[in-house]
């Protein structure tokens, strides 16, 4: 699994996750990457971000630290059960039919890691408009 995070800008770290995402690993995520993405990308604080309702984006840890940090920039609050609109998907999929592209294709997890790293640096931040995870 990896979390990412770009934005009409620049296009951030793809970061791997060796377990599943829980709210405390992901508070974990959101100073060292987030935030340093936000402030460097968007230093003129109008950088807004968005997540979907995932339960660990909507913990009560990430929440707050969030709310804590609302003053460096803004977050998009998603209603709950909205429809699927999270921009991220498309750079998702350009990045997966990128991979799928590759020849040879990669063989083990560490060769799958190097390819999207790879892959993930190559992608442009106009594949989507309106998204906000370096190369």
């Amino acid at each position: 699994m990896v979390w990412d995070v770009c934005s009409w800008r620049d296009m951030g770290p793809l970061i791997r996750l060796e377990t599943t995402l829980t709210g405390d690993r992901y508070l974990s995520i959101l100073p060292d990457h987030l935030h340093s993405f936000m402030s460097i990308v968007h230093s003129d604080g109008l950088g807004q971000f968005q997540q979907d309702n995932a339960t660990p984006h909507a913990s009560r840890v990430a929440t707050k630290w969030l709310q804590e940090h609302s003053s460096d920039f803004r977050h998009f609050h998603w209603p709950p059960k909205s429809s699927e609109i999270n921009i991220i998907e498309d750079i998702r999929d350009a990045l997966l039919h990128a991979v799928e592209n590759r020849s040879p294709p990669p063989r083990t997890p560490t060769d799958l890691w190097t390819v999207l790293k790879d892959e993930w640096c190559e992608l442009h931040p106009d594949i989507t408009p309106v998204h906000v995870t370096s190369c």
